[in-house]
């Protein structure tokens, strides 16, 4: 792999190639190259130790100090990927990874990611990209439809919506979006008087897009739990918590349930919005948790 020596001042503009970029029939070959190597990879992904047997910083040791002056072969770079990058992974996808989460890919995926990447479409607006607009509406709605939603969570309807990328990116927007509903009715300046509440099992993604949405770190409430209750959320102290911000002057404004949390596997009660004693604590909160029980009937 070659290196840019700054203190080289030999290589000047007439003895650098000229650079050509990728044609046609170039971009063919090698984007074939390309899956025959994923394909390959998936092939015997088994064959290689699902956690990576190198060191830290072992990586810094394989490459140059700087940058490539010139391009370099595809079959340099692959060689490298082979040699350098493949011995330093963690295997995600492999049948015998089981920690944290399941794999988000499929191979399906590369396919459709490759056609995107084709067209490189960037939706802000219907007219930027229409096809790319209408096709997203289309397709959340097949969703909406497959997880028995009504029509208030549609295009077709009075809703809609996008898919995230992470749930730490979703978690944000529904906070934001609450947020902003309640300032309408309080007032910006009564920012610093809103409330959240999670168990102490919620992952701590809640807690650092809580802290970006602005609320206050002292507002933001971690519900303890048991193992009595298999560290779920419980409803009679939740209410409890919350009867002691209302009567202070405060504003609660959002509940987060978690679905099997990463310590504990634990779960919150389905219908938590709809158990006595709650629902009536959170002025006009009623559209969270309404959708909260279209979600547990999902």
């Amino acid at each position: 792999m070659g290196s840019l020596d700054s203190n080289n001042s030999s290589q000047t503009q007439s003895n650098v190639p000229k650079f050509n970029p990728l044609d046609p029939e170039e971009f063919r070959t090698q984007a074939h190259q390309m899956v025959d190597f994923i394909a390959d990879y998936y092939k015997n992904i088994e064959t290689y130790p699902v956690l990576s047997q190198v060191e830290p910083g072992y990586l810094r040791t394989q490459l140059p100090e700087n940058a490539p002056y010139c391009p370099e072969s595809f079959d340099s770079i692959m060689k490298d990927v082979q040699n350098h990058i493949v011995p330093g992974m963690t295997h995600w996808l492999s049948p015998n990874f089981f920690a944290f989460f399941p794999a988000t890919v499929s191979s399906a995926a590369f396919i459709g990611e490759m056609l995107c990447n084709c067209f490189n479409s960037v939706g802000f607006n219907w007219l930027a990209s229409p096809a790319m607009t209408e096709l997203e509406m289309i397709v959340m709605d097949w969703l909406a439809n497959m997880l028995k939603l009504p029509q208030t969570f549609m295009f077709s309807g009075t809703g809609g919506g996008v898919l995230q990328s992470t749930t730490s990116e979703a978690i944000l927007c529904t906070l934001i979006a609450a947020r902003d509903r309640k300032l309408d009715n309080i007032g910006a300046d009564n920012i610093g008087k809103l409330v959240v509440y999670g168990s102490d099992q919620t992952h701590s993604t809640y807690t650092k897009a809580c802290k970006v949405a602005a609320i206050l770190p002292c507002n933001i409430r971690a519900v303890q739990t048991s193992i009595e209750s298999d560290f779920a959320l419980s409803p009679v102290v939740l209410r409890g918590i919350i009867e002691a911000d209302v009567a202070a002057g405060l504003v609660p404004l959002f509940l987060c349930a978690t679905v099997g949390t990463t310590s504990t596997t634990a779960v919150d009660p389905p219908n938590l919005g709809h158990l006595p004693g709650i629902r009536h604590l959170v002025p006009r909160g009623r559209c969270l948790w309404r959708e909260r029980m279209y979600m547990s009937r999902v």
